[in-house]
């Protein structure tokens, strides 16, 4: 059970509960371990820029900033498990839906390290703690449809990390284009990532994840050999880095309620419902 408590809006956050590090100390979101069970918490932002849509008076519309990285596959989890809870209080409740970015290996060089390598040495654990966590998150995809790789897989699977900067850059821009473009992108990098086992810093198969989503290949092609974009994006990242969230996903709700890590879809419904009350 958890409890949601309202703050006064311009406090920021306090209490961020997230899939953190195995020393328990928070920090940018252990990419590859199993975690422990999190916290729903409550605090304000200063407003985004961007407000609710207009809905129908059958439903509470909730606004959901979902910050989180192309690399991080509790983000893939929490996503999965927050689909299941909307259609679930879809009759309910109407979610106004951006994804915002964090970059968990914002100094990654271009070519990536081994993942492996990656998570022991970042994280402290042994080899085989890695691959028992890797295994652990590849179930929790399974139960959710969602599909991760393993290194060995055929065809070429999820065997490095990589910077994944220019793909926010791409997000950056489908928002711009609407809300049902962006999550398509954010859905087919995830895959092209985690099930398919491609480069996100690769700006061939950004493009090609672009056009499955719908938009325009030629401008995305544009926008990665340009910096267009990058401002934003670093403005953003710092705008959440500033309100305290260090570990993702991140779901924000309204400007003002936390929901930490990839919950179940349960716990995801659970808090709309509340939060939905309240409003």
């Amino acid at each position: 059970m958890f409890r949601i408590t309202p703050c006064d809006l311009g406090r920021r956050m306090h209490s961020t509960a997230g899939l953190g590090a195995p020393d328990g100390k928070g920090g940018n979101n252990n990419l590859e371990y199993s975690g422990n069970e999190h916290k729903v918490n409550a605090f304000s932002l200063t407003c985004h820029p961007q407000g609710l849509k207009n809905y129908t008076a059958m439903t509470t519309p909730l606004k959901i900033d979902f910050v989180s990285d192309i690399a991080c596959p509790w983000c893939v989890i929490g996503l999965k498990s927050l689909d299941q809870a909307l259609a679930r209080v879809a009759g309910d409740i109407s979610a106004d839906l951006h994804f915002q970015p964090f970059e968990l290996n914002p100094q990654m060089a271009p070519e990536g390290q081994e993942i492996t390598e990656h998570i022991t040495e970042k994280y402290g654990i042994t080899p085989a703690q890695a691959h028992a966590n890797r295994e652990n998150i590849r179930l929790r995809g399974e139960q959710l449809g969602f599909t991760f790789s393993k290194a060995d897989a055929p065809g070429g699977g999820r065997s490095r990390v990589y910077n994944t900067f220019d793909a926010h850059r791409l997000l950056h821009w489908a928002e711009l284009v609407g809300a049902d473009p962006q999550k398509a992108l954010k859905e087919a990098l995830f895959k092209a990532y985690f099930t398919d086992g491609q480069s996100p810093a690769s700006h061939e198969v950004l493009v090609r994840a672009a056009g499955e989503a719908g938009l325009d290949p030629v401008r995305a092609r544009e926008i990665l050999a340009s910096g267009e974009y990058a401002d934003e994006v670093r403005q953003r990242e710092s705008f959440y880095l500033g309100q305290g969230i260090h570990s993702v996903p991140a779901v924000i709700i309204n400007d003002r309620h936390l929901i930490s890590g990839g919950q179940p879809p349960e716990v995801f419904e659970q808090a709309l419902r509340q939060i939905a009350a309240a409003v």
